[in-house]
């Protein structure tokens, strides 16, 4: 039985992530869905899609953004206006530089975290699709 449980927490490990939030105090904070919606911004060039492709309102895309760029001292994403398509978004160089800071340091995390994690998939009861 033993076996079976370490088989079933190396294949749990396999999909195990870590999530990286900061919290700079005064309810400041950026995590992954913040930085995920810039670089989908990134990709997308607005606002909507990024929302839309996350799941969220415009509206709720919208206020992240807000918060972000009311958040740290230069602008995070900037509107573009004209064009046939009516405009679009822009994710500034603070914004680019959050997200390459914010992988990175996650990215490190993961890397030092990464024996504490398989020990703790170890631990792991098997996953309820395993015993039917």
């Amino acid at each position: 039985m033993g076996r079976t449980l370490t088989k079933a927490a190396g294949k749990a490990a396999g999909k195990t992530s870590l999530h990286l939030r900061i919290d700079f105090g005064g309810e400041r904070s950026i995590g992954p869905g913040k930085v995920r919606l810039l670089e989908l911004i990134n990709e997308t060039g607005s606002i909507s899609a990024a929302g839309r492709a996350l799941e969220m309102s415009y509206r709720q895309a919208w206020l992240l953004i807000d918060e972000l760029n009311k958040m740290f001292r230069e602008p995070v994403v900037t509107a573009q206006t004209g064009g046939g398509g009516g405009g679009g978004a822009v994710v500034t160089e603070t914004g680019n530089d959050i997200v390459r800071l914010y992988r990175e340091m996650e990215r490190r995390a993961y890397g030092v975290s990464t024996p504490e994690m398989r020990s703790l998939a170890r631990l792991l009861t098997p996953s309820v699709d395993k015993l039917h």
